[in-house]
């Protein structure tokens, strides 16, 4: 590969005699990272790569007899060293170290890595900085200022953003003209009835009937109070879709095809998730697993969840903190590479990036919380119609769900407005001792047993089952939830019948 044009050899000097002179510098990898892509010249990468790895291994002083002794034993290292007249460089830049604008310079090295991967993959960037522009001083000024005005995620994102508009014009056919409300309407009632407009299942029962499955282009927004299921749930819904296999009265079963599924975590880290996996899949009570005391059987059956977890395409990223642009390019990647098309994210709140970005967009304006978590939601629903995959999200509850009568979106935290922009609502609550005094002649009726939790469905965009519960038999200790039968908000019984298998695509639905 020939040489990039997309170098700044003096900012990369001062990177270097910067951190020789300070290491310390190095101890900030929330604040700087570096890899050998940073320092194209072999002999810039072979200085920085002493001092790195001497620092890694625990040097506090870095001097030019420390890096001759490290490069010692690696003959290629120290003829290219040697070949550099090393010691008589590091001397150099040591003294002309400019520790206070170390910020300015890594940046200038950063923003070079970048464009230069850019541009060995044949992408032309000389739109932001071109090198190669020698007589017109005035642009080469102008993109100079540019270029320092800039942050690496802005820069990033200018040139993303360029590349998602040439997507959508060209490729998505993204146009602004009207069309006929006529047009292409008998196609679609054929496609309709070859194919009902139905997505891949939920978990449990009647759940897929009600709301019609996950279906692709679609948000889904699930709360509830804490304690009561949000993220198990949604764990349960991403293990039935990714995997194949699923313990069922004593058995494993055949669990439809295996989807793959993306599951993003804001608060919990990936030993967690991975416990309550095993428990659904497995049927095992979490708390056998966490103590490692198991059950006649069991710890097979966790085992065998374990192979199952291990070739199912489910990816698991963690965002402790995050921003719209990170979530965006999370979601992006996955679908990129993995083809996720099931998109888990737990769960809509803020954070302090998200705080500043949008803080930096509106100029310093400090929007209300609700303006925010509506503009997540907002961003998550275009996610879904610009890319054609389902998102299930969730969130917290305000104090009113203890005593309202409607479960609906006014119990949302932050922000009701957020159910503007989903296609189906639901909020999961512990059912109350006045729920089950409505409920005893119904359930003795039936023979059913007693609900602990039900299900409000708020908004049902093409569904019939709206403003109802469905009341489920939930032990969370292995995250199954499971409905069997439903009501009115008055306690008046529904019918509504199961769907447990797809005629259209032979999955069953558990």
């Amino acid at each position: 590969m020939a040489k990039s044009k997309y170098v700044d050899s003096p900012s990369a000097v001062q990177v270097i005699g910067c951190i020789m002179r300070q290491p310390s510098l190095m101890n900030d990898e929330g604040k700087y990272f570096f890899n050998e892509d940073d320092f194209p010249n072999d002999f810039h990468k072979t200085v920085f790569g002493a001092i790195y790895n001497l620092h890694q291994m625990g040097a506090t002083g870095i001097t030019i007899r420390t890096i001759e002794d490290y490069l010692s034993s690696r003959p290629e290292s120290l003829a290219t060293y040697k070949a550099g007249k090393g010691s008589e460089w590091l001397k150099n830049i040591s003294n002309n170290a400019d520790v206070a604008n170390f910020d300015y310079y890594y940046d200038r090295v950063k923003k070079m890595t970048l464009l230069r991967e850019y541009d060995n993959i044949g992408l032309d960037v000389k739109w932001i900085y071109d090198p190669d522009n020698l007589f017109d001083i005035k642009k080469k000024q102008q993109q100079e200022n540019y270029l320092d005005s800039l942050s690496l995620n802005d820069m990033a994102n200018i040139i993303e953003d360029r590349i998602d508009n040439i997507r959508r014009t060209y490729i998505d056919n993204s146009t602004d003209d009207a069309i006929e409300v006529g047009n292409g309407i008998l196609e679609l009632i054929e496609e309709l009835q070859m194919e009902p407009e139905m997505g891949a299942p939920l978990y449990g029962p009647y759940i897929n009937t009600a709301v019609r499955g996950m279906r692709e282009g679609k948000f889904y927004l699930r709360s509830a109070a804490t304690g009561v299921g949000k993220t198990r749930t949604m764990i349960a819904d991403a293990c039935n879709c990714a995997c194949d296999k699923i313990w069922i009265n004593g058995k494993w079963h055949d669990n439809g095809p295996k989807r793959p599924s993306l599951f993003i975590s804001t608060e919990l880290e990936l030993d967690e998730i991975q416990t309550m996996c095993l428990a659904f899949l497995a049927n095992v009570d979490e708390e056998h697993i966490l103590v490692g005391d198991y059950d006649f059987g069991e710890k097979d059956r966790v085992i065998e969840a374990a192979k199952i977890l291990a070739n199912s395409p489910l990816y698991i990223e963690e965002i402790p903190d995050f921003n719209l642009r990170d979530i965006e390019n999370i979601i992006k990647r996955n679908i990129r590479m993995h083809g996720c098309k099931y998109i888990f994210y737990d769960y809509i709140h803020t954070s302090m990036k998200i705080l500043e970005e949008i803080s930096q967009r509106s100029g310093g304006v400090r929007l209300r919380e609700d303006n925010i978590l509506f503009l997540l939601s907002v961003k998550l629903k275009d996610i879904c119609n610009q890319f054609g995959v389902f998102i299930l999200s969730s969130t917290q509850l305000n104090q009113d769900w203890k005593s309202s009568d409607i479960p609906d979106q006014n119990l949302l935290r932050g922000a009701k407005s957020m159910a503007d922009k989903i296609d189906v609502g639901m909020i999961l609550l512990d059912v109350t001792d006045d729920d089950k005094e409505a409920l005893q002649a119904l359930c003795e009726e039936s023979g059913i047993a007693m609900p602990n939790v039900k299900l409000s469905i708020y908004k049902n965009r093409r569904g019939s089952y709206n403003k109802c519960y469905l009341w489920m038999n939930a032990d969370k200790s292995t995250c199954r939830f499971r409905a069997s039968f439903c009501t009115s908000y008055k306690y008046k019984l529904i019918h509504i019948a199961d769907q447990p298998f797809n005629s259209m695509t032979g999955e069953i639905f558990y």
